[in-house]
Parts: C-alpha cells; sequence; structure tokens
C-alpha cells in the first residue's frame, strides 16, 4: 500500500475516502494547519550539537537533541551558499541566490518584493513573526509583526528594529530574542495558526557568551581536530591564499576576548573582566608562540564558541517547554537549523564560505508530532532551498513555479521518491572581502565533491604567486570524501577517476542549467558598491 501525504486542507474537502477507495493509505494529520516554529541560528556547525555525535564530544546539547529524538535528524542538509545573508535568502525564497538576488554580504541587498514562504502563510490566514537576526539589509515584508538586530547585532544591550521603530534593549541577545518570541506567542491571535521565525545571532563571531556561562567548561583543553596544521598540500591555490586561518586571521583582543566587549555595561563589564582578566594575565605572562599560541587560540575560541552555543541550547529548551506547558506541541512543527556549517579548527580555519562539508552542510532537525516517526535519521541530501516548499506543502499551500526546491514532505514520512535528487549545486560569490575565498561553484554528492574555482573579474590588490594576476588559468578539485573524508587530496584529473570525473563534469553543468545559472562571474555580485555589514 502506498502511503500518501495529506494536507489538512484536502482532509477536510473528502480526499481521504477518495485515497481509501483507491487503496491508498493516508498519513495521519493533524486536524488544522499545523503551527510552525523555526528557530535558526547563526554558524551553528553540525560537530557542536551532541545529536549528530561527532567524535571530538565537544558539547551536550540537550534541548536541540530533543527535536532529533522526538523527530527527525538529516545528516546530509547543504546549503547552496554557504554565508549569512545568502542563506537566509534561500531560505525565505527557495531559489538560488542567483535567482533571489543576495549573493554575498558586502553589496546585495534583498528585495523585499519577491514571493517567499511567509508572506504565502500569511496570505493563507497565517499570522507570522520574526525575531533576531535579519541580516538582509531591507525591512522584512510579509511578517505581522517583526524585530530584528541592526545589522549584524552585537550580543549585549543589541539595538533592535521593531516593526520601523528602533528600540533600546538591556540583557543578552539570545535570551532577548527567545524573551520576545514567547511574548509573541503569549498575545498572538490563537484564532489563527502561527508561523514564528526565531532567528538567532549565536553562535556567530565573535562569540561572546552569557555571563552565567562564562564558566560553564571549567578551563577545559578542548581536543584538536586533525587538521588544525593542515599545510594545504594536494589542493590549490584557494585553499593556499584565503584569510581565515585561527593562527593568522583571528585577532587576539577582540576574538580572543584580551580586551572586553564595547557594549557591555559596567556591571555587565565587572562580571566580564572577573573571568577573563585573570586567564588572559596567565597568557601574558606564558607568551605562547608557533603551535603552542595557535593551541592557546583554538581553545579560547572552542570556550567562547561553545559558550554562545549553550546559550541556544538553553533557549531552545525555554521554547520546547513553552509548547509543552500550552498544548501547542502537538500541532506545531519545529525546525532547527543553521544558516550553514562553521570550521571549527578544521584545516586551521574558523568561519564557512567553501563548498567543503564543514561549511556546507548544515544541521537540520524537524519534529511533527503524528507525522515524523521519533528518532529517525535521513541521509537523503536536502538542501535550504527545501524549506519554503516543506513549510506551503505542509500547510496545504500550492508550491510557485519560482521556487526550486523540493518539499521534504515524502522525507519526513520515511520514503524516498525514486527521482530523489542525488547532487546538490554550489556557488559562493563573495570575494575578496572578507577572508579571501575564492569564488566556485561546484557540486556535492553523497561520496564526491567537485569545485570550480574561477578566477573573478574583480582585482583583489594582491601581489605574489598567489595574486589573480598570476593566475593563468581557474582550476577544479575533486574530493572523494569516502577514501579522503577531510577533503585533503584533489583527485582532479587522476586517471583513477577518469569516469567519475567525466560524469561529475556533465552533471554539474546540468545542474547549472536546471537552477538557470548561466554565469558564474556575476557583475551583481561583483560590483564596487558600499559595504554592507558583514
Amino acid at each position: 500500500m502506498i502511503r500518501i501525504f495529506i494536507p489538512p486542507s484536502l482532509r477536510a474537502s473528502g480526499l481521504i475516502g477518495l485515497t481509501s477507495a483507491l487503496g491508498l493509505s493516508a498519513v495521519a494529520q493533524p486536524a488544522t494547519q499545523p503551527n510552525i516554529l523555526f528557530i535558526l541560528a547563526d554558524d551553528h556547525a553540525w560537530q557542536a550539537i551532541s545529536a549528530y555525535g561527532e567524535q571530538r564530544h565537544l558539547i551536550q546539547t540537550p534541548n536541540i537533541d530533543r527535536l532529533a529524538a522526538e523527530g527527525m535528524r538529516f545528516d546530509a542538509c547543504l546549503v547552496p551558499n554557504s554565508l549569512c545573508g545568502p542563506s537566509r535568502a534561500c531560505f525565505l525564497t527557495g531559489t538560488y541566490s542567483h535567482i533571489n538576488g543576495f549573493y554575498n554580504n558586502y553589496n546585495s541587498r534583498f528585495d523585499g518584493s519577491q514571493i517567499t514562504f511567509p508572506k504565502l502563510l500569511q496570505k493563507a490566514g497565517y499570522q507570522t513573526a520574526v525575531i533576531g537576526k535579519w541580516h538582509l539589509v531591507s525591512n522584512p515584508t510579509g511578517f505581522d509583526y517583526w524585530n530584528i538586530f541592526i545589522g549584524q547585532g552585537v550580543y549585549y544591550n543589541p539595538p533592535t528594529i521593531r516593526n520601523g521603530e528602533r528600540v533600546k534593549n538591556s540583557g543578552y541577545a539570545t535570551d532577548l530574542v527567545t524573551d520576545d518570541s514567547l511574548n509573541w506567542l503569549k498575545h498572538r491571535d490563537p484564532s489563527k495558526p502561527f508561523l514564528l521565525l526565531c532567528w538567532q545571532k549565536a553562535p556567530h563571531r565573535n562569540w561572546q557568551p552569557a555571563l552565567r556561562d562564562l564558566n560553564f567548561d571549567h578551563d577545559r583543553q578542548y581536543p584538536l581536530p586533525d587538521t588544525l596544521f593542515d599545510d594545504y598540500a594536494g589542493r590549490g591555490l584557494a585553499e593556499h591564499d584565503q584569510n581565515m586561518t585561527i593562527q593568522t586571521t583571528m585577532e587576539l583582543k577582540s576574538d580572543n576576548k584580551l580586551t572586553p566587549p564595547a557594549d557591555l555595561n559596567p556591571e555587565q563589564k565587572q562580571i566580564w573582566n572577573a573571568y577573563y582578566a585573570p586567564r588572559n594575565a596567565v597568557f601574558a605572562a606564558e607568551k605562547p608562540t608557533g603551535h603552542a599560541l595557535i593551541e592557546w587560540k583554538y581553545n579560547r575560541f572552542m570556550h567562547d564558541y561553545l559558550g554562545c552555543v549553550k546559550g541556544v541550547d538553553d533557549n531552545v529548551g525555554r521554547l520546547l517547554k513553552y509548547l509543552d506547558d500550552t498544548g501547542l506541541a502537538t500541532n506545531t512543527i519545529v525546525i532547527y537549523s543553521s544558516d550553514q556549517g562553521f570550521f571549527l579548527g578544521e584545516h586551521g580555519w574558523f568561519d564557512k564560505r567553501w563548498i567543503f562539508q564543514e561549511s556546507a552542510r548544515t544541521p537540520l532537525l524537524i519534529r511533527w508530532p503524528g507525522v515524523i516517526r521519533p528518532g529517525s535519521i535521513n541521509t537523503d541530501l536536502v538542501a535550504n532551498i527545501d524549506i519554503a516548499e516543506t513549510l506551503l506543502a505542509a500547510a496545504g499551500q500550492s508550491i510557485p513555479d519560482r521556487m526550486q526546491g523540493r518539499s521534504l514532505l515524502p522525507l519526513l514520512q520515511g520514503e524516498t521518491p525514486a527521482d530523489w535528487r542525488k547532487a546538490c549545486y554550489y556557488h559562493y560569490y563573495e570575494y575578496p572581502d572578507q577572508h579571501r575565498v575564492r569564488p566556485h561553484y561546484g557540486l556535492i554528492t553523497g561520496r564526491y565533491t567537485l569545485a570550480h574555482f574561477y578566477k573573478p573579474s574583480v582585482s583583489d590588490g594582491g601581489t605574489g604567486p598567489y595574486s589573480i594576476a598570476a593566475i593563468p588559468n581557474d582550476y577544479w578539485e575533486l574530493f572523494d570524501r569516502q577514501k579522503d573524508p577531510g577533503e585533503m587530496k584533489s583527485v582532479f584529473d587522476d586517471p583513477a577517476y577518469a569516469e567519475v570525473q567525466a560524469h561529475l563534469m556533465g552533471e554539474v553543468k546540468q545542474l547549472r542549467s536546471d537552477a538557470n545559472d548561466s554565469a558564474p562571474d556575476n557583475p551583481a555580485a561583483f560590483g564596487e558598491a558600499p559595504r554592507q555589514s558583514k
């Protein structure tokens, strides 16, 4: 017997009787349109969620893990452009960057007039809100209520813009986003289904934990990633010429907290200094250099980053408790994800941007009682452009032709369609700001990563063997992640991979055509326009 998903709007039309007559089985659905709580973190690496079982065991995240235990964990969720603003635009529109027009964080501006899933759900009778990090320059559209950080936002006492009015706030950003989310839930119109985007700033750079969590790890020395001291042998110019290493790029004063944040009030600053000052004094006395300095910076980075993660997890717990206490949990889809992955010292890096697994792969956990079997794990290739289509379908709404993703509803029910994608398309544009990661496009399959690093049209001002002027051609890289899970050595043009390479080159050409991405060197992505907040 074939199982099919019957949206609530069609259940009421008598379609269930028709399915029975045809010998089909309708999956039990809530009697009304489901509420939707979409929690999005910023730069939350899947390696830093204990439900993913990462071998370094960096942190326990019991509240986020609860979504995995009560819902579905996706192990191969990818983003097509690993950067904060572009990823948010992909979530909202269900389209790639070259379609939604938000390529990068320095000269893109989101066109709020385009189709988004919140707009369509609002039109379908949902009460809608977005609270927290927006980072798309233009004001939100399609929301009954919005309260967003200004630009990137700050961790302590962040000003926000609420429905067009600037607001002063006191407190910690992660708590404030949750406070306002809970307040909106308590005062919403209970006669309508709701869509709430609770979009956290944390754990984005420069990783400032809540004061209550400053000593959460008791000065733990974290296990070093195997590739912390990577020399990038076996790979091309892009990996050698980047500017995102813990060794060189990570700033001691701000990133590693040798100086306190400027946004602290006097009381907060006193608590902050009580923790960091004596530890910074030890660092100043020891004066580590070389590998010892890198290890010190890595451990301080892990303390701060994971302290931010703890704050996010605690606040996820607050939201889930509210759903439980009010009886809303049974008819609410809860999504937890991040705008992309993040390097936690792998290859000596922090940040994201690359097509590589730590960057392009993002956590995705979905709970939907009565639809998803608790404790499910999905290994199919899915993408953030699928979320808009999924939520529209769950609400019984049609999916616009413009959207380029695919509804995850069959996967949520434990069934993978025979024609499900075997490869995901990727295209990163931003160069040279902020970390000199060269623009590239490519694909990711269950086993392989193929990347084309092409020469940008904008001058980077560099000199020497890694300058644009010194590059005779653009080039390709191919990684076999089954044999080389760390993506350490390109096998492009290796005779042993000739057949695989030919197939994947044809596949990426087809993906580019299907995505309507015809020109990698897009003037809109590389124009010398005023920079926006990173």
